[in-house]
């Protein structure tokens, strides 16, 4: 199984943008370590608003060392190309043109304009592991959110 990430942007990751983070995201993969033992990970973007970060632990596990590295690499995503990642009150939610990043004190308002509804497809970005982020995309009734209703 492996063990995942995701990050929710509050920019669109396309173009220029989205060609830097996934070839600095590849490079930090490729030389990510867990005492010394590399690791079998891999670094996407998703939908224009997700990095999904994830990591085979089948030889190696993601130690807490490692854990603080990709933090750090986040962290250093966000200062060099002006991104906010690591907000966990952003919720992202599929439209007909894409996804829709909002921050989770706007969903309310939304349900009561009838933007949103029970049903309205809600990413999932507290999966921990592949089996989870399989089935990342839920509808809101079955999420956290389901409270606004």
């Amino acid at each position: 199984m492996e063990k995942v990430w995701i990050y929710i942007s509050d920019k669109e990751l396309k173009g220029e943008l989205a060609a830097v983070v996934l070839k600095t995201g590849d490079q930090f993969v490729n030389s990510w370590t867990a005492h010394q033992n590399p690791l079998t990970a891999s670094f996407k973007i998703a939908h224009d608003r997700f990095i999904v970060v994830a990591v085979d632990e089948t030889n190696y596990y993601a130690s807490g060392c490692s854990t603080d590295k990709l933090l750090r690499f986040i962290k250093q995503l966000e200062s060099e190309h002006n991104l906010v990642l690591l907000n966990r009150l952003l919720v992202g939610y599929k439209t007909t043109s894409g996804v829709e990043v909002v921050h989770s004190s706007a969903i309310k308002q939304k349900i009561e304009a009838k933007q949103l509804d029970e049903n309205t497809p809600v990413f999932n970005i507290a999966c921990s592991n592949s089996d989870e982020y399989s089935k990342w995309l839920q509808p809101l009734k079955d999420t956290w959110l389901k409270k606004y209703l």
